[in-house]
């Protein structure tokens, strides 16, 4: 009878350390070979998007492949342990819905493509870079260099906005002068302004129109196209030559002004 646990000893005693020698090389052996897995997909022609979403994939897939060896060589029956896996998988998936949710919307957003890696996009007020999809989340890098990390359930089931789709966007302003200002002066000095900048595309049809009478100025509306890349410069460059020319030529850009009146008792 000692004889025979003794036996049962050595046998699982020996299994346990196997399993453990497993997990010790196994995992760090897994994340080294999805480095290198990562790398070479990074030198390939496969699509941008998909590369960091298999790099997660066959992480998981892999540590997962190790588990069930691992428990295999402990002695749990392969049927058994198969009978677990998919109760546990059922039980985290009702636990974990969103995070389900979130690798559907992944594989929705590799397929239909709404964004891709590179492009400038809005999405649930924030604005970025889209830097990778990954399996559960899209990292997005903002102007000032923030990482925003959004569930890809969340950007499969809102409005997104993709500034980068198209090659050109349209640059909008609001420009605000007095009622006493003389209108065509305003579009003449305007109009100059779009035709000499080197960045607005003259091929395609500007505009500059009076658009609203507000409660302390006259309101016009400026509208030019240029390159995507080149939006923000276009934007900031007509906005300053616009005041400095408006300066030149004595055209006020009203302000909200208040009249206070004081009563004194005698």
């Amino acid at each position: 009878m000692l004889q025979d646990y003794l036996d049962l000893i050595v046998l699982y005693g020996t299994r346990l350390i196997i399993a453990f020698l497993l997990a010790w090389v196994g995992f760090p052996l897994i994340k080294k070979l999805v480095s290198l897995i990562r790398k070479g997909l990074e030198k390939s022609h496969m699509d941008p998007n998909l590369k960091p979403f298999l790099g997660s994939l066959v992480k998981i897939v892999l540590q997962l492949l190790l588990i069930f060896i691992i428990v295999a060589v402990i002695g749990v029956n392969s049927s058994s342990v198969l009978a677990i896996l998919v109760s546990f998988g059922f039980a985290v998936g009702l636990a974990l819905q969103g995070s389900l949710s979130n690798f559907a919307g992944g594989i929705l957003l590799l397929t239909i493509k709404p964004i891709r890696v590179g492009d400038f996009v809005e999405v649930e007020g924030f604005m970025g870079t889209v830097e990778n999809i990954q399996i559960l989340y899209t990292a997005l890098r903002t102007p000032d260099n923030k990482f925003i990390f959004i569930p890809n359930g969340a950007l499969a089931n809102n409005r997104i906005i993709n500034y980068s789709i198209k090659d050109e966007r349209r640059v909008d302003l609001r420009i605000n002068v007095s009622y006493k200002t003389d209108h065509n002066q305003v579009v003449s000095i305007i109009e100059k302004i779009i035709k000499k900048h080197k960045l607005v595309l003259k091929e395609n049809e500007y505009l500059i129109r009076f658009a609203e009478y507000s409660q302390s100025s006259l309101i016009y509306n400026v509208r030019v196209w240029s390159k995507k890349d080149d939006y923000w410069t276009v934007y900031y460059d007509l906005m300053e030559q616009i005041k400095v020319e408006f300066d030149k030529n004595n055209i006020e850009i009203p302000y909200n002004k208040m009249d206070v009146y004081i009563k004194t008792d005698k």
